[in-house]
C-alpha cells in the first residue's frame, strides 16, 4: 500500500556533512523563517508549486535539493533552456531510434518485436519519473522564463491533474504521489497570469549582515570570526554602493559569489587577509564582472563596523 502520509515539515536545520558536500555535491543552505512557511505551505497544499524569485546567485535553485536532503526525498531536477518544451520534462519519445530499428527489422525477429512497442522508445523526464514514484519527489523546474512564453501554460494540466498522456501509446500516466516542485524565475519574461494563479510565490530577500556571516561559517567553519566579519562588511559595502547608484538594477554581488570569494581568501593567512581587506578590493574577479565596475568599484572604501 502506498504511504500517503505527507513528509515532516521542512525546518532549514539539517544540514549535511563536509563528507555529503564533497561526495553528492551538497551544500550547507540557511533559509529564512518566510521562506521555511513557503516551503511547508507547498508541500500541505500538494498541487500548488512553490514560484521563486530573487537576485541570481541568492540561492533559489539550492532550496529544492536542501529540502529533498533534509527531509530524505527523491530529487528531480529540470533545467531549462531556451528550446525546452514542457512535454520533454514529462516524456521523450525517440522517433529516429524507432526509424533505425525499423530498418534493421527486415532481418531481425527480435528487433520486429520491438519495433511494434512504441513504449521501448518511450523515455520518462524528471516530472515524469516524479509522477511514477511511489514517494512524494522534490521536483525543480529551474529559470522556467528561460522557455517560450507558452511553456508554464504547457505545464498547466499535469500541474492541476497530476496526470498525463503519452499520445504516442495512449497511455495515462498519474501520480502516485504528488511531487513537491519547486520553480525559479529570473524575471527574464513574464509568465502567464493562469500559470501565476496556480503558484504560491515567494520572493528571496538578500540575506542581512548576519545572516551573511551564518552562512559563511556554515559554508566554512572553525574559519576565522574576525576574518568572516570583515569580509562580510567589505562585502556589503559593496552591495550597498551598487544598490544605491544603479537604483536596485543591473547587476549586484550575490551570496554565491561570496562564497566563492572567501574560499579564496581563506587560502591565506589571517593576518594577511586583513591587510587585503583593508586595501584595494582582494580577488576582485570573483564579485566584479565588468569593467565598469572595476573602474567604480575596486577602491571602494572600507567601513568599519560602527
Amino acid at each position: 500500500m502506498v504511504n500517503s502520509v505527507i513528509p515532516r515539515k521542512y525546518q532549514g536545520r539539517k544540514q549535511p556533512s563536509p563528507e555529503e558536500c564533497e561526495r553528492y555535491g551538497l551544500q550547507p543552505y540557511l533559509p529564512s523563517e518566510p521562506l521555511i512557511e513557503a516551503v511547508n505551505l507547498t508541500i500541505f497544499l500538494k498541487k500548488r508549486p512553490l514560484l521563486l524569485k530573487g537576485d541570481p546567485g541568492c540561492g533559489k535553485t539550492r532550496l529544492a535539493q536542501a529540502v529533498a536532503y533534509e527531509l530524505g526525498l527523491p530529487y528531480e531536477p529540470w533545467y531549462i533552456q531556451s528550446t525546452t518544451k514542457a512535454r520533454d520534462g514529462l516524456y521523450t519519445y525517440d522517433a529516429v531510434g524507432r526509424l533505425h530499428d525499423a530498418q534493421l527489422a527486415r532481418f531481425d525477429e527480435e528487433q520486429r518485436s520491438k519495433v511494434k512497442n512504441s513504449s521501448e522508445y518511450i523515455e520518462m523526464g524528471p516530472l515524469g519519473r516524479a509522477f511514477q514514484n511511489s514517494q512524494r519527489t522534490v521536483v525543480l523546474i529551474d529559470e522556467i522564463d528561460k522557455a517560450d512564453i507558452d511553456f508554464p501554460n504547457d505545464l498547466l494540466q499535469a500541474l492541476d491533474e497530476g496526470r498525463f498522456t503519452i499520445q504516442e501509446t495512449g497511455d495515462e500516466i498519474k501520480a502516485k504521489q504528488p511531487p513537491i516542485i519547486f520553480i525559479t524565475s529570473n524575471d527574464e519574461k513574464d509568465l502567464p497570469d493562469a500559470f501565476l494563479r496556480r503558484c504560491l510565490f515567494h520572493y528571496i530577500e538578500f540575506p542581512s549582515e548576519s545572516k551573511l556571516v551564518e552562512i559563511l561559517n556554515a559554508h566554512f567553519p572553525n574559519s576565522s570570526e574576525n576574518v568572516v566579519l570583515q569580509a562580510v562588511l567589505r562585502f556589503k559595502n559593496l552591495r550597498r554602493q551598487m544598490e544605491q547608484e544603479r537604483a536596485r538594477t543591473g547587476k549586484k554581488v550575490s551570496t554565491s559569489e561570496l562564497i566563492d570569494w572567501f574560499t579564496l581568501l581563506r587560502e591565506y593567512p589571517e593576518d594577511e587577509v586583513l591587510v587585503k581587506l583593508k586595501g584595494e578590493l582582494p580577488f576582485a574577479g570573483t564579485l566584479l564582472k565588468y569593467w565598469k565596475d572595476y573602474q567604480e568599484y575596486l577602491h571602494t572604501p572600507v567601513e568599519e563596523k560602527k
